[in-house]
């Protein structure tokens, strides 16, 4: 090859690289020039991320948590009031908003699974929760007892596929109902369209509270799974992923995810043993 050939190819090459890394754009030097960073969020995910009433600012502990994220990463680059847009997704659109880089943190209710990780990366763990079923005063306590009968879920989650997964292997004949949200699961074991609605135990709990007296209502004493949830970001960044869980290992070094926690979940909030662990063993030493 000429020297003219292979200066050709080089910088064939050299654009190819160049090219590749912009696909990954990064997200602090666009936070930093924006002013601004975007926060996607649930509209009926309580008491992680929601708005209350469809109303009104978004809330909930892990919308709280990427409020202080923000604010910290905000102190990182050295913008004092960093601005946050809230971008509202589904469980349905939640991970194209950010893989289409609409958003750059997803703040909700996520279990961070090793098929997510493919197309995605993930925070820290920022909680761990169970599921299980709502059900009706009379209606089934146990998995085994769900045999012939519907049961409601909410479309497009890890709740889903564990729940069609749980029943395969358990060999209960149950047709799984896939609902729009957790509202809709609520109000279709009320009606007797479904005979249980399976979902993360703190939101099926938080939803009952919320809801005011429901003693037609109760959450059945058993865990399915376990759901390990973090913040999902754009996979490649590792930039922003570690300015997220510096931010992250701050916050739960310092006690304050006990505020938010208590913030969220109501006061006095004890965290379990578990959850108190997750914290400890998952803050990072600078």
């Amino acid at each position: 090859m000429t020297t003219t050939g292979k200066l050709f190819s080089a910088a064939i090459l050299a654009i190819a690289v160049l090219g590749g890394g912009e696909a990954f754009a990064n997200t602090l030097d666009d936070i930093k020039a924006k002013g601004t960073i975007r926060i996607a969020y649930r509209e009926d995910a309580p008491p992680f991320s929601y708005r209350k009433n469809n109303a009104g600012e978004p809330m909930g502990f892990m919308v709280e948590l990427c409020r202080s994220v923000a604010s910290k990463i905000g102190q990182q680059l050295g913008i004092a009031d960093l601005k946050v847009t809230y971008v509202p997704v589904t469980s349905a659109d939640r991970f194209d908003a950010i893989t289409g880089n609409k958003a750059d943190l997803l703040c909700e209710a996520t279990t961070q699974t090793l098929k997510r990780r493919e197309s995605l990366s993930f925070s820290l763990p920022t909680f761990v929760d169970g599921a299980s079923f709502i059900i009706g005063a009379n209606g089934p306590r146990d998995f085994k007892s769900l045999d012939g009968k519907k049961v409601g879920v909410l479309v497009n989650t890890t709740t889903e596929t564990d729940l069609k997964r749980s029943l395969e292997m358990a060999k209960i004949n149950a047709e799984v109902i896939s609902l729009k949200t957790h509202s809709e699961g609520i109000a279709a074991v009320e009606k007797g369209l479904v005979s249980a609605y399976y979902a993360d135990r703190g939101i099926l709990t938080f939803l009952l509270v919320e809801s005011g007296p429901r003693p037609n209502l109760l959450i059945a004493d058993i865990y399915l799974s376990m759901e390990p949830y973090a913040l999902a970001l754009r996979r490649g960044d590792e930039d922003f992923r570690l300015a997220v869980d510096r931010a992250l290992s701050q916050i739960y070094r310092s006690g304050e995810v006990a505020k938010l926690l208590a913030t969220s979940f109501g006061a006095p909030f004890q965290p379990s043993p578990v959850l108190q662990g997750l914290y400890m063993t998952s803050a990072l030493p600078q």
